[in-house]
């Protein structure tokens, strides 16, 4: 009589296989599409200044077939945000600005501001994901250059300022704001040496601005400013820059959160140098004797070739600026 019964090491090592088996599936199939809207409040603004409503999308990784992500990112329109942040990597196929396009027309005629990431200049490769744990994740010499001077092209018809390694300003519900921002620091192509020149030109443009603004109370006609500095990737150096020329709000993405999260653990990986405690959602950056707030969004894609998410969904951030106390 043949005995058929499983040995305990066999036993738990087929509990093993069936749990990562329905983890795959689940990453691959459900949570990869399960697009989350977070809301955090920021108190930034001055007191009793009108609450900015701030739309933070980041990380789409578009292809031209992924209608349903589309088709969620046109339906953040109806939150009617005050300003949109986009925070880069947009494409993830040669023809990504087609499905770009879709998700984003219906943002024309929001006041926008964005910076580059790496996928904008380059297109996805099939990558080892080990080689994650070894350090950030280098450009492949087989990585096929996209067509950035169109995705530009279409930010600039909606409107929306480029702050790749400069600054702009704008006034939304009454408050002034000033942006900086730097070019993919993954890539090394962020130039920290260019923003004080282009904070300095902007503030001589503007002979309102009050350049005190939060460690002076404003005097007279001068008003108040808010600072926000933008990247795509949120190095340190960047983050530490940042807060040294007054930011007062940092937005950032790149890191997909960790993409695949231990329940109870959190990212096992940032692909750069940012602590995993700081690795997604709203955080406090601080450098010497300042501060800033930090939001990193765990982004709206995958590349196609990881086409999967684990105890991390994919995010756009609704961000409410409202007055500190």
């Amino acid at each position: 009589m043949t005995n058929t019964r499983t040995s305990p090491a066999a036993a738990i090592a087929l509990a093993i296989g069936a749990a990562g088996a329905a983890a795959l599936a689940w990453g691959t199939l459900v949570e990869r599409t399960r697009w989350t809207l977070r809301q955090v409040e920021v108190p930034v603004l001055p007191p009793g200044a009108t609450p900015v409503r701030v739309l933070h999308l980041s990380d789409l990784h578009m292809a031209p077939w992924q209608h349903d992500k589309q088709q969620w990112v046109r339906r953040l329109a109806e939150l009617e945000p005050d300003l949109i942040v986009d925070t880069g990597d947009n494409l993830g196929h040669e023809r990504g600005i087609d499905g770009v396009r879709r998700a984003f027309d219906p943002f024309r005629g929001i006041p926008g501001v964005f910076v580059n990431g790496s996928n904008d200049y380059f297109g996805p490769v099939l990558k080892n994901p080990f080689n994650y744990f070894t350090g950030p994740s280098r450009l492949g010499r087989r990585a096929k250059r996209l067509d950035i001077d169109e995705l530009h092209s279409y930010f600039d018809e909606l409107g929306w300022h480029d702050l790749d390694n400069t600054a702009a300003a704008l006034d939304l519900r009454g408050t002034h704001f000033e942006f900086f921002g730097v070019d993919d620091p993954h890539n090394g192509y962020d130039r920290l040496d260019l923003i004080t020149a282009a904070i300095d030109e902007l503030r001589a443009e503007d002979p309102l601005g009050d350049e005190s603004w939060p460690d002076e109370a404003s005097v007279g006609a001068r008003r108040p400013t808010v600072t926000v500095g933008v990247t795509h990737a949120p190095y340190q150096r960047v983050l530490n820059s940042f807060v040294n020329h007054g930011a007062q709000l940092v937005l950032a993405g790149h890191t997909h959160g960790g993409q695949v999260c231990v329940p109870g653990l959190g990212a096992l990986v940032t692909n750069c140098d940012i602590p995993r405690a700081q690795v997604k959602g709203l955080s406090v950056w601080r450098h010497g004797l300042r501060s800033a707030f930090l939001n990193v969004s765990a982004g709206l894609g995958t590349s196609i070739y990881a086409p999967v998410r684990f105890a991390c969904p994919p995010e756009a951030t609704l961000l409410t600026l409202v007055p500190t106390e």
